[in-house]
């Protein structure tokens, strides 16, 4: 290679590395030009967008009434209850009643066979005749001084023991009526027609629905709390949205040590006559009772180390925290002794990503 070939090839790619300086320096100059104006134009996107609402459920701080009371669960059992046996031995003929009827003290409940009995009054009559006739003429006898004193009270003896057992064959006879004990309602039938009973064999059960008891057995820390007269509210699955009345009658005066709890009696009365033994119902014992107060829904209220909170949603769809002090809580309203207004909205559902200022929208 002669001089002029070598400067000739240093020259091209002297011109050759210049061109790529200048196309790097270009790219490098335009790609940050442009970096710039996006940067800008983001700044300008991210102050005219605002932070969306967030979907709230609310519902309004009102005034009402909330009782302080102690729950419990009973299962109702009848103040009166009897179990009817069978005081003689024999063949059922009749039953004069079913199951579900409403029966009084006294009335037949069935009938045994009584031809046996029947024949024993009439022979207990027949010799009972024969002493009276034997006593009245020893009586004339005796007083004619015919018969000695110690014949005549024979005599006399005799006959009344004859009175007695008359009386005891009529008792006996009486019996093959099956006789209820006491009012109430037939809750259970334990024999059929042509059924032979013994003496003393249980027959019919019968119950009194009115009133029922409600027995628990409550925790000795509420026993300066509840009180005999207190009102009850009771609650049973089988009536959903209903509820019974009634009152403590008893309370009594000592404590399980082994269990720590006391019994209490309330009395339910239903004159529906819905309400039947055996049912399991909830029993609210009310021992105390607030007035025209301010409540709240549960749901909105947010509890943390003893503290209480709601969110309150203002005219503007935003909220703010709210401090609040409560009190007695009854049937999901919660009592606000401070911190509300009645009228006040509060967030029921969708508080816990909330903060102070939050836009909110509010979800029928």
């Amino acid at each position: 290679m002669n001089a002029q070939q070598y400067f000739q090839k240093t020259h091209y790619k002297r011109v050759a590395l210049a061109i790529a300086l200048a196309c790097v320096l270009g790219t490098t100059l335009t790609a940050c030009g442009g970096g710039a104006e996006a940067n800008a134009a983001l700044e300008n996107t991210n102050q005219e967008t605002e932070a969306p609402a967030l979907p709230v459920e609310t519902s309004l701080a009102a005034i009402g009434s909330v009782s302080a009371s102690y729950e419990g669960t009973a299962t109702l059992e009848p103040e009166h209850q009897a179990t009817v046996v069978a005081k003689n031995t024999g063949v059922v003929l009749n039953i004069m009643a079913e199951e579900g009827d409403e029966v009084h003290a006294g009335q037949v409940l069935a009938r045994l066979e009584r031809d046996q009995y029947v024949l024993e009054v009439e022979r207990a009559k027949a010799a009972l005749e024969r002493l009276e006739n034997e006593l009245n003429r020893a009586t004339e006898m005796h007083s004619r001084q015919l018969l000695s004193t110690d014949e005549f009270d024979r005599v006399r003896f005799d006959t009344d023991s004859q009175r007695a057992a008359l009386k005891l064959a009529q008792l006996q006879l009486n019996y093959t009526e099956i006789k209820a004990p006491i009012d109430g309602v037939i809750s259970e039938r334990m024999v059929k027609v042509g059924n032979l009973v013994s003496q003393h064999e249980a027959v019919f059960r019968i119950d009194d629905f009115s009133p029922l008891w409600a027995v628990l057995h409550v925790p000795e820390r509420e026993l300066n709390t509840l009180h005999q007269g207190q009102s009850v509210r009771l609650s049973l699955d089988a009536y959903p949205g209903t509820s019974f009345s009634g009152e403590v009658i008893r309370i009594s005066p000592v404590v399980d040590p082994t269990t720590g709890t006391f019994k209490v009696t309330a009395e339910v009365r239903d004159d529906s006559n819905r309400i039947k033994p055996g049912l399991f119902g909830r029993v609210q014992i009310i021992y105390d009772e607030h007035q025209d107060v301010t409540l709240v829904a549960k749901e909105a209220i947010l509890s943390e180390d003893g503290k209480h909170a709601v969110f309150l949603v203002a005219a503007d769809q935003s909220v703010s925290r709210q401090e609040i002090q409560v009190g007695y809580e009854e049937s999901g309203q919660i009592e606000v002794i401070s911190g509300l207004q009645p009228g006040d909205t509060v967030v029921t559902a969708g508080k816990g990503s909330l903060r102070d200022g939050a836009k909110v929208e509010v979800i029928e």
